[in-house]
């Protein structure tokens, strides 16, 4: 006769009180026949001490000791290859006691599937044996009901990190975010607390410790010692930390209806106190999505990100909200009144008639590029867009020669995209009827972002191939020089 193989039980014991444990995992405890748990190698079960109360006598009882936990392997396949031969090695132990019709409960702290021990047997066994995962209480659950504070709110989100994550990793992740949890503190907290630090969030920050138990530990995070963190810690931002921030500057509100915020090319060291307090204040953030993206979340604002290419509609839908009562903040790269959103804005607003609407300008792309090289645009100079979406070729060709007929300086926006290739090269052969094929040409890439590049050439070699969207693109005039040390600047006089 065929025997059954027994069930196996993934099931989650919570933070840490034994009280806490839900009635369907104590009731799988006592019923079990074999409870399994893992350990370090000096063999003490935190989740054995939790799960305890509802064991009863003569019970199997399987230790999974990792091991290694931080130290050093001579294993072949280094340190996870060593965890890959334990972790095949308990599935092999289990498997056994659920051959043999035998019913396995694999316990875990917190949740079985929330950065669970149990997740590694659930993986190899969950497909061979009838299985089911009894969900517990989380750490981070945990940590928000000793601490006293909700997690999150109204349309706040909530970012959990592993502190294993690299340090610059954790400071971008935590810029942005609104409520956070960093869990796997140990050795990793002077780590996070230089992260929480250079993201300006450590004043926000508490250090939560064995949350629930007897030897729980609740305090600021900057006030903890890192020698005595134990991995069952956690960090913890919640609900509303950012809301009691200064802001810059302080004080009531004193605009109505649509702000068209610049934010500069890229960054928040680009933005000015102004743009800082007006996205501050907004209670809606309107725009391209990446440009939305690049404003810190604040707890209750709205944020509704479009397509690049739907204008009209976004300013359309701006001054909707605004008409309803709302501050709506729309956000451009650069400054708002350079080929963006303000003159978008304005033109819509003549059917919203009564909305207010003011433009809070940025630090233009072109002046971004030009800083970096120098200062090619020292004397006189025109900005003009390559793009032919909105204005036909032959208007953007008798431009350019117009331009370089006078000796202007251009700068130049919207050199290429990826459905637009051909007009770098025909704008360079149009200027070089005009200009000595030895002009330098800036070109800026992601100026103020992290593949930030200059490079500096010449009209003649220059190579649309080295131009995408983006890109920007200065092209001297007659006096521009380029110094051996790669500078590039106009002098202020004009030969007589």
């Amino acid at each position: 006769m065929n025997m059954v193989a027994g069930r196996l039980y993934g099931v989650g014991l919570g933070p840490g009180d034994p009280e806490l444990v839900t009635v369907k995992a104590a009731r799988l405890i006592g019923q079990a026949d074999v409870i399994a748990y893992h350990s370090a190698r000096h063999g003490r079960s935190i989740a054995r001490s939790i799960a305890l109360p509802y064991m009863r006598e003569g019970q199997a009882e399987e230790l999974l000791k990792y091991p290694l936990t931080t130290e050093t392997t001579d294993h072949p396949g280094g340190y996870q290859g060593a965890l890959d031969d334990f972790y095949a090695e308990c599935a092999d132990r289990l498997a056994a006691h659920l051959d043999a019709g035998r019913d396995v409960v694999v316990l875990c702290e917190g949740d079985p599937l929330f950065y669970g021990s149990y997740m590694h047997m659930h993986k190899r066994l969950a497909h061979r044996y009838e299985t089911e995962v009894v969900p517990g209480v989380t750490s981070v659950a945990g940590a928000a009901a000793v601490l006293g504070r909700p997690l999150v709110e109204h349309e706040e989100t909530l970012t959990v990190l592993p502190g294993t994550l690299p340090a610059e990793v954790i400071t971008e992740k935590l810029r942005n975010a609104d409520s956070v949890a960093v869990l796997k503190l140990g050795r990793t907290f002077e780590k996070v607390r230089d992260a929480l630090a250079e993201a300006g969030r450590l004043d926000e920050a508490w250090y939560v410790e064995r949350a629930t138990t007897a030897s729980q530990r609740i305090e600021r995070l900057k006030d903890v010692d890192p020698a005595g963190v134990p991995y069952f810690s956690l960090a913890l931002l919640p609900s509303g930390s950012r809301r009691d921030e200064p802001r810059e500057p302080q004080g009531e509100s004193t605009w109505e209806g649509v702000a068209v915020v610049g934010l500069g090319p890229a960054g928040e060291q680009w933005l000015t106190p102004e743009a800082r307090q007006v996205l501050a204040e907004a209670t809606d953030l309107v725009g391209y999505g990446p440009y939305v993206d690049r404003v810190p979340r604040r707890p209750g604002q709205l944020r509704h990100r479009t397509d690049n290419r739907v204008e009209a509609e976004r300013a359309a839908h701006a001054l909707s909200l605004a008409g309803e009562g709302r501050r709506v903040a729309v956000v451009s790269s650069g400054d708002p009144g350079v080929f963006a959103m303000a003159s978008a804005v304005l033109e819509a607003a003549e059917d919203f008639p009564g909305v207010p609407v003011r433009i809070v300008p940025g630090l233009t792309a072109a002046h971004a590029v030009a800083s970096r090289a120098g200062a090619p645009l020292g004397h006189d100079y025109c900005v003009i867009s390559l793009s032919d979406l909105l204005k036909p070729w032959e208007v953007v060709a008798d431009r350019l020669r117009a331009a370089a007929k006078v000796d202007l300086v251009l700068a130049i926006y919207n050199p290429a995209s990826r459905s637009r290739t051909w007009q770098v090269g025909a704008a360079r052969d149009l200027l070089l009827e005009h200009r000595d094929a030895g002009t330098p040409v800036v070109i800026g890439r992601d100026v103020g972002g992290p593949q930030e590049t200059i490079t500096v050439t010449t009209l003649g070699e220059l190579d649309p191939a080295q131009v995408d969207m983006r890109c920007l693109l200065i092209i001297g005039s007659s006096t521009t020089r380029a110094t051996d040390g790669g500078t590039v600047y106009t002098p202020r006089r004009y030969p007589a």
